[in-house]
């Protein structure tokens, strides 16, 4: 039997969620966008209220929730501003990769970091010429006695001037491909670790992104996460489990545009009467609402799959493919139903679509998506 109600325990915490989003994020969203700046404070009060770092498990200091309970979060907290919400949620790629690969040392030091207070981590994978193809990474890694010296360029990383941490995946020789893979630990404070200007971009432009220099980083032979060829699949699992959430945070945007087209479909007059009385807004506003109801029901069950140990990749691209293009075209027909004002920065809506926009690139585009999902069912 398939039941759909939340628990008593999810209930109260998607309020609590959606009272903090409301609340703490709401007000500010427009401003941060405008500055391009992340509100670390905000950061630190839902690290505070327990909105940080959920799946850790208990014995690290975590709150040991699952996989949905984090995805329901990020929901309530896009519906206040999606780009806000990638920066409080980033470490959830760090804590994914400790806990599939890391050692008991590495989980009891670098988990626990995260959860004694308000503190960031990064995932480092993404490249100038290596977005969506990890296996094209050129960062490269070599043994010397007991460290490993890793020299390269990372790019787009989120929160990468705040974390204390980075996880960075590397390759022993690039012709290797993703054979020659590995992952590392890689403390802020060791030399040779920086980070380049924060990129100025067209949405999400709260969120903190900036490059990752590595040079001639030595990072101790204890912080090796992964060695060839078990970085690359290592890579592939943490987004497998970090997708949902993306399409979740599709979701609480979809819903933020639909509530402002509903609300300003009711008042703004056109041809004598609300605009909400035309039949082909009502079609705009009839269409979100599907899209929202489909996208929020993909993303609970690629988050309950992995809940239940179903570890398909398939099911997460679903959920991340379909809700950043619904996301997307949910903004468009927002800035539609606002007409001339959806185009100007007084209103919300504009600001969505520009914030839709990156869902469908970050963590593999829609296009590489629509691979995963078609490789799979051939291979079947």
């Amino acid at each position: 039997m398939v039941d759909f109600r939340y628990s008593e325990e999810q209930k109260a915490l998607v309020e609590t969620a959606r009272r903090f989003a409301r609340e703490k994020i709401v007000p500010i969203a427009a401003e941060c966008d405008r500055q391009a700046r992340f509100p670390m404070d905000v950061f630190e009060l839902a690290w505070q209220i327990g909105l940080v770092n959920v799946t850790c498990p208990a014995r690290y200091g975590g709150a040991g929730m699952g996989h949905l309970d984090n995805a329901l979060i990020a929901e309530e907290l896009a519906y206040g501003c999606s780009g806000i919400q990638a920066s409080i949620q980033a470490n959830q790629l760090a804590l994914a990769a400790v806990g599939l690969a890391g050692q008991e040392e590495q989980k009891q030091k670098y988990m626990g970091i995260l959860t004694r207070g308000p503190t960031m981590a990064s995932l480092a994978t993404t490249e100038p010429d290596a977005g969506s193809d990890v296996a094209g990474i050129r960062t490269r890694f070599t043994r010397h006695g007991d460290a490993y010296v890793i020299t390269g360029q990372k790019a787009w990383i989120t929160n990468a001037s705040y974390a204390r941490f980075y996880i960075v995946f590397a390759t022993e020789d690039p012709a290797l491909r993703h054979k020659g893979i590995a992952a590392f630990i890689v403390d802020r404070d060791l030399r040779g670790v920086s980070v380049g200007n924060k990129e100025n971009k067209v949405g999400q432009r709260a969120s903190d992104t900036r490059t990752l220099h590595l040079d001639d980083v030595q990072v101790p032979a204890s912080n090796l996460l992964a060695p060839p060829p078990h970085g690359f699949k290592l890579a592939m699992e943490c987004f497998n489990q970090t997708r949902p959430d993306i399409g979740a945070a599709s979701a609480g945007l979809m819903r933020r545009a639909l509530d402002e087209s509903i609300g300003y479909a009711r008042d703004r007059k056109a041809f004598g009467v609300p605009i909400a009385e035309h039949q082909l807004v009502q079609a705009m506003i009839a269409e979100m609402a599907i899209r929202y109801e489909a996208a929020r029901l993909l993303y609970q069950k690629a988050a309950s799959d992995l809940d239940q140990g179903v570890r398909d990749p398939m099911v997460s691209s679903f959920a991340k493919a379909f809700g950043a293009d619904a996301a997307m075209q949910t903004a468009v027909d927002a800035v539609q139903v606002f007409g001339g004002n959806g185009c100007a920065a007084d209103y919300p809506v504009e600001k969505l679509m520009r914030d839709a926009k990156i869902l469908q690139i970050y963590e593999g585009t829609s296009q590489i998506q629509r691979l995963v999902i078609a490789r799979r069912l051939l291979a079947r």
